[in-house]
């Protein structure tokens, strides 16, 4: 698989990010947010965590208007695979790639600490490495991660299975627990806690290998 990690000012989880693909087996090529194009032949685009653009008008607001966020959507309109991870996923929202907003968690603080998640879907090349209704265990580390969409949208995400992660206890307080979506053709997933931060045993967890690896696999056996 080949893979471009995405790097705005202000992206500090991109190195993370392509140690994650990498360790997995991805060809990783990081890509500059000026950059008008995105690598020939590219099977995934990952849009790190971090503070883009100082998280200045709203956060992922300025990213989404980089050159090369025009090359991620037509990327993902082409079929292709996009992974939004924290800020990653604001900018998704703010592109349109992804429906609904992340606002101000709802306590009105900094969250940093490591939660557990529900898998509620293994339908999707990102989920297919876990077992529905595993709980797994990444770290969150953000002041905007209240995931909000309007009652219609919520039935239509629950409706259609496009809910992937669901928080145990919402530390956000985020509409129906949730912690990650995937977009319609299921090959975008915006997810608010870092699964690259959970590929190590040093770092305190692994759960975070089985999104990698399973997402690898995928266009292995293609």
């Amino acid at each position: 698989m080949r893979a471009a990690v995405v790097v705005f000012p202000g992206s500090n989880c991109d190195r993370d990010m392509a140690v994650a693909l990498r360790a997995a087996g991805a060809d990783v090529t990081m890509v500059w947010h000026k950059d008008a194009r995105l690598p020939e032949a590219v099977d995934l685009v990952a849009v790190p965590g971090g503070f883009s653009f100082g998280d200045y008008l709203r956060c992922g607001a300025i990213a989404a208007r980089s050159p090369i966020c025009t090359a991620i959507v037509a990327h993902a309109e082409r079929g292709g695979y996009v992974l939004g991870v924290c800020n990653g996923f604001q900018v998704l929202t703010e592109t349109g790639l992804l429906p609904g907003a992340l606002m101000r968690n709802t306590g009105l603080k900094f969250i940093c600490k490591t939660v557990d998640l529900k898998v509620e879907t293994t339908e999707s090349a990102f989920t297919e490495g876990y077992r529905a209704g595993d709980t797994i265990a990444y770290p969150v580390a953000h002041h905007d991660g209240n995931y909000t969409v309007d009652p219609q949208t919520l039935e239509s995400l629950r409706d259609a299975d496009r809910i992937a992660f669901t928080y145990a206890e919402n530390p956000n307080g985020s509409v129906g627990a949730i912690a990650g979506v995937l977009s319609e053709n299921r090959r975008v997933l915006g997810l608010m806690p870092h699964p690259e931060r959970a590929v190590d045993a040093g770092h305190g967890g692994t759960d975070g290998q089985a999104l990698f690896r399973g997402l690898v696999a995928q266009f292995a056996t293609a």
